[in-house]
């Protein structure tokens, strides 16, 4: 990304893009165009409506809903009031709601008009002042009533910007709080540097012609990070309500959309589109994808129809996003082994491999992958304890995924140490299984678990998802495992299913699969 010196927090963003390039376009949205200039009023009026209703710096808001430029406005208008913003995702159940909106003492709730009946069952909700956005005129019509002079209010690099809750695939979420300079300090870092390896880092070089595409959810960091480093470098940003595969197609044909941010389940949609076939990909440069593993076949197939630079990202809400990067010139058509890697370091962190006793294991060792950087957060909100857990005396960051670091320094992911198997006495890797079943003409989709089994404590099962009009059955499957897996690996239990459960950011919820095999065990493993 650009280094804006004058930037010292979010707050300044839409104050410097506004004086400096004030009639370019910031956001466009449902068929809005807002320019930097309307986008800095629009943040100070909201800044200024916050104080009136007396939110005071240090306070936390909320919104629940999806993608819009309201919610990038409330973003930066609340950065300018230094009050903190906690996006919640509009999938959960109330009760999950109830959990963030108390756990984070929210004073003033935003939301979709059309969650209202899911906050009705929210005691919480029920109890904090709130402004319908979407499908309701009154954010507007409140934001509009608000004076638009810059707010008075200091607001530092180290000030807590966002608090986004982890997805709480075991017990309550985490409220990970990340201040304003977490989101530019690399940069600023590199730049001080003389920028070093310049040509590395270009895909992540923005610059106010690019034109971001925002799909990811913001109650994410991949959908909030995206918009927020688009908005930092003065770029043009296209904001989508939520994911679609022809929305994302028809975005390069009305904007000629230059950079792009996907999981991998995304680009495989897009990709199955048939209007892919006809778009032209043209003016994208850049298309980086993350949050889980990629198949190789779906990486190949993905490199001939864009046409594009890619570069894979892997990192966590914990650290601001990615910590690792695997750069354009290491993707090839035909495949590599750095190609199953997810990267090396991004410029000013370091990575490092630990076992379960705290010792630091050579290349090619089998561990815990841990992280120090500048963008780590600034702890778990009120969880003290928690933080003290994955943050040890060093600052290294244990982020409880399983992998080793080659002699080159790029990171091999293996799994998420909760997710491995252990057969026999074997570790076993289901993300390694995965690969295999996506190189099945036959599969669309597949998720590895591991369930009981009273001879070897824990079994190889395999949920797969067929591709339209495919005939599938478990001895295919085995049998096509058998020439690219060990034999340990290959799945000894097999169930098509119609889809798999996933969250928000497109991740299969590995929980959920797990259940009933596990329900009622002391142990949930072997």
């Amino acid at each position: 990304m650009s280094y804006f010196p004058e930037i010292t927090s979010m707050a300044e963003v839409p104050r410097y893009h506004a004086l400096h390039r004030p009639d370019r376009i910031a956001l466009v949205f449902d068929g809005e165009s807002i320019d930097y200039a309307t986008f800095n009023r629009r943040c100070s009026q909201i800044a200024n409506g916050l104080a009136a209703m007396g939110v005071r710096p240090g306070d936390r808001i909320a919104f629940i809903g999806k993608n819009s430029a309201d919610y990038f406005e409330l973003l930066f208008g609340a950065a300018k009031a230094g009050v903190v913003m906690v996006p919640i995702s509009w999938r959960l159940a109330a009760m999950e709601v109830d959990y963030i909106l108390a756990d984070g003492e929210v004073k003033v709730l935003f939301n979709d008009a059309e969650l209202a009946p899911l906050l009705a069952k929210s005691p919480a909700a029920q109890k904090i002042p709130n402004v319908d956005m979407i499908g309701s005129g009154a954010f507007r019509t409140w934001r509009d009533a608000q004076s638009s002079a810059e707010p008075e209010v200091e607001v530092s690099a180290s000030d807590v910007f966002i608090q986004l809750y982890t997805s709480g695939t075991t017990g309550h979420p985490k409220g990970v709080q990340l201040p304003h300079g977490n989101f530019f300090v690399i940069e600023r870092q590199r730049v001080l540097a003389g920028s070093p390896d310049e040509d590395l880092f270009e895909w992540n070089l923005w610059g106010p012609t690019d034109v971001g595409l925002i799909t990811m959810p913001c109650f994410h960091i991949s959908g909030t990070g995206w918009g927020v480093v688009g908005l930092y470098a003065g770029a043009k940003n296209i904001v989508m309500r939520e994911f679609s595969a022809e929305g994302v197609l028809a975005s390069f044909n009305e904007h000629g959309v230059t950079k792009l941010l996907l999981v991998p389940t995304a680009i495989q949609m897009v990709l199955d589109h048939p209007a892919a076939a006809t778009t032209n990909f043209d003016t994208l440069k850049y298309l980086a994808y993350g949050a889980s593993p990629i198949p190789l076949e779906i990486l190949k197939r993905a490199i001939q129809v864009f046409q594009c630079q890619f570069v894979q990202m892997y990192g966590l809400t914990e650290t601001t996003g990615a910590i690792t990067f695997l750069p354009a010139s290491d993707h090839q058509v035909d495949g590599n082994q750095r190609m199953l890697s997810a990267g090396r370091a991004v410029y000013g962190m370091e990575l490092a491999i630990f076992d379960s006793e705290g010792k630091r294991l050579a290349a090619n060792e089998v561990g815990e992958i841990c992280v120090r950087t500048p963008t780590l957060m600034a702890g778990y909100w009120k969880l003290p304890e928690r933080t003290a857990e994955c943050v040890d005396s060093e600052g290294w960051f244990h982020t409880g995924d399983a992998g080793c670091l080659d002699e080159d320094g790029y990171v091999y992911i293996k799994d998420r140490i909760k997710d491995m198997i252990v057969s026999g006495g074997v570790n076993i890797y289901p993300a390694e299984i995965e690969n295999a079943l996506y190189a099945m003409p036959q599969v669309a989709e597949a998720a590895i678990i591991g369930v009981p089994d009273s001879k070897w404590g824990e079994a190889v099962m395999a949920f797969i998802v067929p591709r339209a009009g495919a005939k599938l059955d478990a001895e295919a499957v085995m049998n096509f495992c058998r020439d690219r897996i060990a034999g340990y690996k290959i799945p000894r239990l097999i169930e098509f299913v119609s889809e798999l459960p996933r969250n928000g950011t497109g991740k299969v919820m590995k929980t959920e699969l797990r259940k009933p095999y596990w329900s009622g065990r002391e142990r949930q493993v072997g």
